[in-house]
């Protein structure tokens, strides 16, 4: 057992039982426990399988390559539009988690036998540009380069969100909100406050000009 995995389970809150729970089904299929990315993350042939985590309203497993699994019982969540590969499965309770116990392994091992597949990734030029986001191109050259100065995830996640509402007022309102952002090198989710010890990941510091407000 991982000692820095321990640690982050003791000092567990709200989803404490629950962890220790999953931790308990992951490491009864024979993966080896590390920690990264702040979370307990299990291997098979140093290959990643699948991370324990938690958030506010439910704890969870993602499997690293949860697109390639079969999903009979339809537990799959995909966190967000622009997330290729992985998937969640999510728990509001420890007694959610004993009960489908035997599902869960079942997940667990078909992950193990797939950890060594590749995915096909779709590359940015196959995500749609709207034909919205084609005309600010044309207007304004400074924000075409711009975007395309961003890295690929962050393309990918602006073309998702852009091209998401069917209207065409609502697309453009949304390119016209974010130009300052992608100006300033920014993706859709990107800390723009500067408080963020995370950065560029949000964790929650601009609450603190909010209160002083």
């Amino acid at each position: 057992m991982n000692e820095a995995v321990q640690n982050y389970l003791d000092h567990q809150k709200t989803w404490k039982e629950a962890l220790f729970k999953l931790r308990d089904i992951v490491l009864a299929c024979n993966l080896e426990e590390t920690f990264k990315w702040k979370h307990p993350c299990y291997t098979h042939q140093d290959n990643n399988v699948v991370l324990i985590h938690e958030f506010k309203d439910y704890c969870g497993l993602s499997f690293f390559k949860g697109v390639l699994l079969s999903d009979p019982e339809n537990r799959l969540i995909q966190q967000t539009e622009n997330m290729q590969t992985a998937r969640q499965m999510r728990f509001t309770s420890v007694q959610e988690i004993t009960t489908i116990e035997p599902v869960i392994k079942q997940y667990i091992n078909e992950a193990i036998e797939k950890s060594g597949q590749k995915v096909a990734m779709k590359k940015t030029s196959d995500y749609v540009v709207p034909t919205e986001l084609e005309a600010v191109f044309k207007e304004n050259p400074d924000f075409k380069k711009a975007f395309y100065n961003l890295t690929p995830g962050r393309q990918r996640g602006y073309l998702l969100h852009f091209d998401q509402p069917k209207q065409s007022k609502t697309k453009t309102a949304r390119i016209n909100k974010n130009q300052a952002r992608i100006l300033d090198g920014y993706g859709l989710n990107d800390c723009t406050c500067g408080l963020s010890k995370r950065k560029p990941t949000c964790d929650g510091s601009h609450k603190q000009l909010e209160d002083s407000n």
